[in-house]
């Protein structure tokens, strides 16, 4: 019967070494009184047993980890994995190693707390800089640099990339109206973060300069997801006169408002026409006319600029903008008019 393999503790180190655990304890935690040949040897020792502190005696030889933390809502919620994908680009690029952190989903309790906490662990112990996405939490404590994409505030004590969503949400309602549609539902996003004000803010500033009446039985709000756009998308369209076209906060919430016309057999965009934010991949394969606002490049960017403080580099600004743009697609066509 195969015996399992025991863990390499402190001892083992100090024996190999033959030094003491305090001088190895001592060693680890960068202490100067640690004689330069003694602290030499016991860092050999421990690459060579594969000591779970591997981590921080490398960092004694070069006072840094090269590793960053990146902090997500949930890894499987397609926005999150666009971003990540512009982050495991910058990393490919670069000498530094990636360990992630989820919250497990935003409708998880507490989850502000938890992003707060995962920083608070991360940039304290293991890691040389932290990424947050999408976060709850509106600050942070931290020593280490820390990068937001898509943070809670629109002006973070923090550097961050956020995408342009006033204007891609403004363009988008703007591109509707062109179309004839003057009866638009929206379903928002998750209201504690930033960027659901600024498209909730473009949709209503696009009407207004139109002059078209807002409609605020026609405004529901929602969290980004499937599920509440499904539920959002059946309110409006079973309303005595529902809209003509439905502007979903992110592409998540689209793909939710075209279940629920399945269900009712309405057709997009036949019966109603469809606008999305975001430009997530499926958002192609179903002809979803969206907004893209380049997230796997927000990655990209966020890593470099972390990577940039990390290595004590200026920044060329605080706040990076992306800029999004109008991708046409099938699910948006001109409203007939009827005499």
């Amino acid at each position: 019967m195969p015996t399992k393999k025991r863990s390499v503790t402190i001892q083992d180190v100090a024996k190999a070494a033959g030094v003491s655990i305090s001088t190895v304890s001592r060693v680890l935690n960068a202490k100067v009184d640690v004689a330069s040949d003694t602290q030499e040897r016991v860092l050999a020792v421990i690459d060579e047993l594969g000591y779970t502190s591997n981590l921080a005696a490398r960092s004694m030889r070069s006072r840094r980890n090269n590793l960053l933390g990146l902090v997500v809502p949930d890894v499987g919620f397609p926005y999150s994995i666009e971003i990540m994908k512009g982050v495991d680009r910058a990393i490919a690029e670069s000498v530094f190693d990636l360990l992630l952190y989820t919250t497990g989903g935003i409708h998880k309790p507490g989850t502000a707390s938890r992003e707060q906490h995962y920083v608070s662990l991360l940039n304290n112990s293991l890691t040389d800089g932290v990424l947050v996405v999408a976060s709850s939490a509106s600050e942070f404590i931290t020593h280490a640099p820390i990068v937001a994409v898509d943070p809670h505030l629109i002006d973070p004590n923090y550097p961050s990339v956020q995408g342009t969503n006033y204007q891609g949400a403004l363009e988008a309602v703007e591109y509707l109206l062109k179309l004839g549609h003057q009866k638009i539902g929206f379903i928002g996003g998750r209201p504690e973060i930033m960027s659901s004000g600024r498209r909730l803010k473009g949709y209503r500033d696009a009407l207004t300069q139109a002059g078209v009446e807002i409609d605020e039985s026609l405004i529901l709000p929602g969290d980004f997801s499937t599920n509440t756009g499904h539920e959002r998308a059946l309110q409006l369209l079973s309303l005595s006169s529902p809209p003509t076209a439905i502007f979903a906060s992110n592409d998540q919430s689209a793909l939710g408002v075209l279940q629920a016309a399945d269900d009712i057999g309405l057709r997009v965009p036949e019966d109603f026409s469809l606008i999305g934010f975001d430009n997530i991949s499926e958002a192609r394969y179903l002809g979803l006319t969206t907004v893209d606002q380049h997230l796997a490049e927000m990655g990209y960017v966020a890593t470099q600029m972390l990577i940039k403080l990390v290595n004590g580099e200026e920044l060329d600004s605080k706040v990076y903008k992306m800029p999004t743009k109008l991708i046409e697609r099938k699910s948006c066509k001109a409203l007939k008019v009827t005499i």
